[in-house]
């Protein structure tokens, strides 16, 4: 990994972090999801790397619970079912991704409950915050459909200027070029 991947990466995972502590006073309205698809359309698995980045930092942050624990995956479904539908373009298509992501992360965040307590203590978990995931839901539609446009664009013009010519310096020249 070069210094100029080392510096994208930890600025795509410092972005993560500004956006979930700048807006934490909202509850489940958040940034980090819809990121995580821009950032997983331009990049595939290689947004893992931010994004745990950004966990670990939030684990510094704010301590190592049970949260934590569902962040190491939670995230890295919503990263993986973008790796496959990354080349669908349609805005409603991935508003409707962040919405459902929204409305499923209690319920994601519910295993280790399970794990712990069995069903009963699980599905608890999971009735108790349905009023958040409607809201997240919401927040994630509403955020996707009016920013998605605006920060892919953003976002893949950062990339192809950084990124992708990081690529080009690492793959040598045939002799024919030279």
């Amino acid at each position: 990994m070069t210094a100029r991947e080392v510096v994208l990466y930890a600025l795509l995972a410092s972005l993560l972090l500004v956006v979930q502590v700048g807006l934490a006073f909202l509850p489940n309205i958040e940034l980090v999801s819809l990121l995580l698809i821009v950032y997983t359309r331009s990049m595939g698995k290689k947004a893992l790397i931010p994004l745990y980045v950004f966990v670990l930092a939030e684990g510094l942050i704010y301590g190592f619970g049970i949260w934590w624990i569902n962040y190491l995956y939670i995230w890295a479904v919503l990263v993986f079912a973008v790796i496959l539908f990354r080349k669908i373009e349609s805005v409603w298509f991935w508003a409707i991704v962040s919405c459902v992501y929204g409305l499923c992360f209690g319920t994601l965040s519910a295993v280790p409950y399970f794990f712990m307590g069995g069903f009963t203590l699980a599905a608890t978990y999971i009735v108790n915050g349905i009023p958040f995931d409607l809201l997240h839901g919401a927040g994630n539609f509403v955020t996707a459909l009016v920013l998605m446009k605006p920060l892919h664009h953003v976002y893949a013009h950062v990339y192809q200027t950084y990124f992708v010519s990081i690529q080009e310096m690492k793959e040598p020249q045939s002799p024919s070029e030279n």
